[in-house]
């Protein structure tokens, strides 16, 4: 199934910016997924657009992994559809890059050539390559550090490594699946702020999946609040917080403490 403009309607080019800034670049019509027999989400919905950061919140099995796998095109629905960029989502595609857990670096590469490696298997040349991994480091606050192994680097290091490789393919959507779980408090403070500067300056849309009420509302302009999706429902929550939203003062922020006070409660019952 396809999005198809109507061909006979003329636009101005000020009405066809607004229309594609409109667009969504992400969209679920009514998905359902099935695995093993067994119903893990039915008629879901939603939109997300162009350079927003939506938070999926929930414990565990409800469904945030899910939305994803189906987003990277890991796994496809059983029934609905899924859309990119106003096109179904038939596989996994460099419009989208994924941030795991785990930051899965090749420990026998440097960070440059860690970074650089999906423009090395697309056979882009050795100058350019070197030059992307440079932006890129030092886009993640790594500068310096191009030359060194994974193994002498902090967690924290190592995870800002896997995000700058995902960046250097330019992905039109960033997929992190709790990238920061691991780390301690400060490391983990840190890198969110790291992440609304990079989404600030790339202008990348992301989906950001954690357990943590205080990541997503801090991270968030929008927050789905899952609990189960066989019946296609959940809570979206706005965020409003002040400008500049990588501010850690945020987090002491009236706003900030009743949404998160209001998800607390939410989720207990």
């Amino acid at each position: 199934m396809s999005i198809v403009p109507d061909k006979s309607v003329e636009l101005t080019v000020d009405e066809a910016g607004a229309l594609a800034s409109a667009r969504p670049m992400l969209k679920f019509e009514r998905v359902g997924f099935e695995y093993d027999g067994r119903s893990i989400m039915r008629d879901v919905s939603f939109a997300v657009r162009p350079g927003e950061l939506v938070a999926l919140l929930g414990p565990s099995g409800c469904g945030k992994t899910t939305i994803l796998n189906l987003v990277a095109g890991f796994i496809q629905p059983t029934e609905g559809v899924a859309f990119i960029d106003n096109r179904d989502i038939a596989g996994p595609g460099p419009d989208r890059g994924v941030v795991f857990q785990a930051a899965a670096l090749f420990n026998w590469m440097t960070v440059a050539d860690n970074i650089s490696f999906s423009l090395r298997c697309a056979g882009r040349p050795k100058a350019e390559r070197q030059q992307v991994a440079e932006e890129m480091a030092a886009l993640v606050g790594l500068s310096g550090f191009e030359n060194a192994y994974p193994y002498q680097l902090s967690g924290g290091m190592r995870q800002r490594v896997g995000l700058a490789r995902v960046l250097a393919a330019k992905p039109k959507v960033m997929l992190m699946d709790e990238p920061f779980s691991a780390l301690d408090v400060q490391t983990r403070e840190v890198l969110q702020e790291e992440v609304l500067r990079i989404r600030e300056r790339t202008g990348c849309t992301i989906l950001f999946v954690t357990h943590s009420i205080d990541e997503a509302v801090f991270l968030g302009d929008r927050i789905f609040l899952l609990t189960d999706l066989k019946d296609g429902a959940f809570d979206e929550l706005a965020v409003d917080l002040p400008s500049p939203r990588d501010s850690g003062e945020n987090r002491l922020h009236p706003a900030f403490i009743r949404l998160r006070e209001m998800i607390y409660r939410k989720m207990r019952h």
